[in-house]
């Protein structure tokens, strides 16, 4: 798309209320699909959504959206005006969802920069067929009901879109008598693209207004929206409607605050207009001959049209960048405070003024850093309720009765996670449906329910989240996968040792699938691989079990934010590492007879009877120290996926929230170095590298 047309933070926001209207939508249309009718208020909502879509993709030139769109609105005035009783409502949820997912592959090309030039003249030629079968059902209805009527689509889509509509109509046909107007427009506050909305409302007016002008008169001037937010947006119409129709009309605006209609009686009003270009007030309108000086002819709507929510007010969309970049803010802030704070020119000095002031900047930093971690926290529902259209479309394309079961959903995680676990849970969701639940013959046979159950729970567990997804479908094939193991080599040690969880894992390492054929679908193992490093990415561990005949359970477990974490600082030689909190069992000091070395001399720790392989930090990142024996240093037990390890280091330094930054990139690129998951500044200005325990683990085995 050309910056030509469009400004790109327009651009921004147009995609960013697209898509969630278009996930709005999708809920909607599952959530009455499933009582096999649409209730009054869902077609309301959802022809206002494709209104909106409508109006603003024709604003930003996308005529594909703008056209498909205009159909999909079409088909649903129908069905809120005619009220007919005879629908085809799975035809009618298939195209309407087959359509938002056109819009969905459009607004993705757009978000990467190319050219919307999807063709949508099938799916409007399936929605004017679905459209004329509904309308003939009441054939007593006038054309005119319908809000646009329907035209051939395809000769809409030969037409180029205008970015503005004349100024001054073709004048109709009719001799009935001409009404002027003025219409005073308020848009909710913050809403965004006030000109495009401005736009959207003269052009749903469409022929049903003879002549018009509004003011601003430029709506492509970047100035436009500022006018409309500050004064408000101006239309002078004439048509041969009468007052109330036209109220009714403006009324559907979306995000409108505020309306004020008048009938004006000056029909010299426009010839004033065109001749001096501006719009003088004074002794235009007819004064009522009453006290208060209002207009008798003024159409006052319920009061409860005029006021929006507080609840929409009160909030405003955000940059993620932004967020982002006030979380770096904070983060450095928090560091000058420790480097102030922990100076090492102070020690040794008694500075009482000083220790007040710095508790007191501690405590503000403090809540400053949780008051914005807070407004990166975002709930997990949108993306919970996002699989019921995968599980939807599965079921009918396998002919399986599956329902999905949402728990915790109010569960906050950071918005950064949020967008790396979407997909890994769609994967999972797609497996447990193709490869876990049967078909409703085979589970009726088994006595079990004929409709499956997929569960999606989310809780908090210490500084992680726990997300469960678990179906009672046929669980895994411990003599497939355990066969399928040795094929490839899997195996490590004797089978009779391996445990029946660490076997069902084996189907989350790369390239394992116990299915034979790949369909369009893939069966639990294809594909698993790429679910883990999503995971890993932020920081996260999988785990999967299964009971077999009875289902499966699969286990995220990811970190609430990957901003700032609470961690403990330890010494090697002249380098500090930062060890998460979370993960720390205990620390100690160790004596020589704890101490195993197994014939491959491999280093262990016997505590409590049991035995913990030992990892040396300065061995493994080769630091010079002078503590080398065990009695001189400090062992810190760390754990993660029931998986413990022993780490020595020389000593430690103390416990505070450090700012997690990414690793420089010639590290990452050029070092190939495991077990590291960031840096962080520390108070005296030295850094401090963040350990990741998994790979640390995962090393040493």
């Amino acid at each position: 798309m050309s910056n030509e047309y469009v400004h790109e933070p327009m651009l921004d926001l147009f995609i960013f209320e697209s898509m969630q209207l278009i996930e709005q939508m999708e809920l909607l249309i599952i959530a009455n699909e499933k009582s096999n009718s649409y209730a009054p208020d869902a077609i309301n909502e959802i022809f206002r959504i494709m209104h909106t879509i409508k109006g603003s993709s024709a604003m930003m030139l996308f005529n594909n959206i703008s056209t498909l769109a205009h159909s999909m609105e079409d088909l649903f005035f129908v069905l809120r005006e005619d009220k007919p009783q005879k629908v085809d409502y799975v035809e009618l949820s298939d195209l309407m969802l087959e359509g938002l997912d056109f819009i969905k592959v459009e607004i993705h090309k757009i978000r990467n920069g190319d050219e919307s030039d999807g063709d949508a003249s099938q799916l409007i030629k399936s929605l004017l067929v679905l459209h004329t079968t509904i309308k003939g059902q009441n054939s007593s209805h006038n054309d005119q009901n319908i809000s646009n009527p329907v035209v051939p689509h395809e000769n809409r889509t030969l037409e180029k879109q205008q970015y503005y509509i004349s100024k001054v109509r073709t004048e109709t046909t009719t001799t009935s008598l001409k009404n002027t107007f003025q219409a005073t427009l308020r848009f909710e506050q913050d809403c965004g693209m006030e000109n495009l909305r401005a736009f959207g409302v003269v052009n749903d007016l469409g022929d049903r207004v003879q002549e018009y002008y509004h003011i601003p008169e430029d709506l492509d001037d970047e100035d436009s929206a500022r006018v409309i937010c500050e004064q408000g947006f101006t239309l002078f119409l004439e048509s041969n409607r009468s007052l109330e129709e036209i109220h009714r009309l403006l009324m559907q605006t979306i995000y409108l605050k505020n309306l004020q209609l008048t009938q004006v009686d000056n029909c010299d009003l426009f010839n004033d207009i065109h001749k001096e270009r501006k719009i003088l007030l004074d002794d235009s309108f007819v004064k009522a001959p009453n006290s208060s000086g209002r207009d008798p002819k003024a159409y006052e709507p319920e009061e409860k049209e005029n006021h929006s929510s507080a609840t929409q007010q009160s909030i405003i969309s955000v940059s993620v960048a932004k967020l982002d970049q006030l979380m770096d803010l904070v983060g450095e802030m928090v560091i000058a405070e420790a480097m102030v704070t922990q100076n090492p020119d102070l020690k040794g000095m008694e500075l009482n003024n000083f220790a007040k002031a710095a508790r007191q900047l501690r405590k503000i930093t403090s809540e400053l850093q949780d008051t914005v971690m807070s407004v990166r926290m975002v709930p997990l529902a949108g993306t919970f309720q996002k699989m019921n259209r995968t599980l939807r479309d599965m079921c009918k394309k396998l002919n399986k009765e599956v329902q999905l079961q949402l728990i915790g959903q109010e569960t906050e995680v950071d918005k950064n996670i949020i967008e790396h676990i979407s997909d890994p849970l769609m994967h999972l969701i797609r497996n447990s449906i193709d490869h876990g639940i049967e078909i409703p013959s085979e589970r009726e046979s088994k006595g079990k329910p004929r409709i499956g159950t997929i569960t999606l729970e989310a809780k908090n567990a210490g500084g992680d989240v726990l997300i469960i997804i678990r179906d009672d479908g046929e669980g895994f094939n411990k003599d497939m996968i355990l066969a399928k193991a040795r094929e490839k080599g899997l195996l490590q040690g004797r089978e009779e040792d391996i445990t029946d969880k660490e076997i069902y894992n084996l189907v989350l390492l790369p390239g394992f699938s116990t299915n034979e054929t790949v369909t369009e679908f893939s069966g639990r193992g294809v594909g698993m691989d790429v679910v883990v490093k999503n995971i890993e990415a932020v920081g996260g561990a999988i785990a999967a079990d299964s009971v077999p005949r009875k289902g499966t359970t699969i286990t995220l477990k990811i970190p609430l934010t990957l901003a700032i974490i609470d961690g403990m600082n330890i010494k090697v030689g002249n380098a500090r590492y930062t060890i998460p909190t979370t993960a720390i069992k205990e620390s100690f000091r160790p004596k020589m007879t704890e101490v195993i070395v197994d014939p491959d001399n491999n280093e262990m720790m016997m505590v409590r009877g049991q035995c913990f392989p030992v990892l040396r930090l300065h061995d493994i990142y080769h630091v010079k120290t002078d503590v080398t024996h065990f009695e001189d240093g400090i062992i810190i037990m760390v754990e993660q996926d029931n998986k413990t390890l022993c780490i020595f280091a020389d000593g430690l330094i103390g416990q505070q929230q450090v700012v997690v930054k990414a690793l420089p990139m010639y590290i990452r690129n050029t070092k190939k170095i495991r077990g590291l998951a960031g840096c962080t500044l520390l108070g005296d200005g030295s850094i401090s590298l963040i350990l990741d325990i998994g790979g640390l683990i995962t090393q040493s085995a």
